[in-house]
């Protein structure tokens, strides 16, 4: 029985539900993804130009409100979709390798489970044009509609890697000829100090728990971010943005 309160975030056969117009935009414009259902307020659906064999059906306002959790703002609009299909590393990793001027960073989170956090970071991965982000099965949150929000479309085309061992994982990455980073506030250098001109992949760990003692074994170079006494830590996703701004700018 669900408990009084609680508002439903996956559908048929637990489907994910996606809600507001910049995850639902960018969900229909993914060949690689099933839209299956939308729901919408005429005004929302009109804006939209969908295709002629999606079921689509009229609903007012607080319907829309009932078929997600509670407060979350669908600006008119609620889908229902198919889980992306699971991408392997290997073919990630190999994709990275076809331009031998490719640059792009990657990002890999160790037991990062708030949705908000990882949806934030896939936002930040598509802004600095990483190649992708990877995270350990167990410990990360599932496809969700809280996740899309927070990336704004972005779950849609950043790769989002899921291994069931990290520790193997950065070994790949290094074969791969990445430099890993691991961002821990008790490093001795900066990250600026910490990045040669090889590929960076930057390694963050759990907010408050931080990169388990395994993780930190199997990166490279250990780093900071060069923030003020006047604060302990940033959010992870925050150190996310700014980690992967001076990759950027290197």
């Amino acid at each position: 029985m669900a408990k009084r309160g609680h508002r439903p975030s996956t559908g048929t056969a637990g489907r994910p539900r996606m809600w507001g117009r910049h995850p639902i935009m960018a969900a229909l414009a993914n060949p690689n993804r099933v839209v299956r259902k939308l729901w919408g307020t005429r005004e929302a659906l009109a804006a939209l130009d969908l295709p002629a064999d999606l079921q689509v059906t009229f609903a007012e306002a607080p319907d829309l409100g009932r078929m997600v959790p509670a407060d979350a703002p669908h600006q008119g609009l609620v889908a229902e979709v198919d889980p992306l299909d699971d991408m392997w590393l290997a073919d990630l990793l190999m994709a990275g390798r076809e331009d031998p001027d490719d640059q792009r960073p990657l990002v890999v989170l160790d037991q990062v489970t708030d949705p908000h956090n990882v949806g934030a970071i896939l936002r930040s991965a598509a802004a600095f044009n990483a190649l992708g982000i990877v995270t350990q099965d167990r410990h990360s949150p599932p496809e969700s509609g809280t996740v899309a929000r927070a990336a704004s479309g972005a779950l849609e085309t950043v790769p989002w890697i899921r291994v069931v061992n990290l520790a193997r994982a950065l070994e790949e990455i290094a074969e791969a000829g990445f430099w890993r980073i691991g961002l821990t506030g008790h490093a001795t250098q900066t990250l600026a100090e910490a990045m040669g001109s090889q590929r960076i992949c930057i390694v963050l760990g759990a907010e408050g728990e931080g990169m388990r003692q395994n993780t930190e074994a199997h990166c490279d170079e250990l780093a900071k971010l060069p923030i003020s006494g006047k604060i302990e830590s940033l959010n992870v996703s925050n150190a996310a943005a700014i980690a992967l701004y001076a990759v950027a700018a290197r």
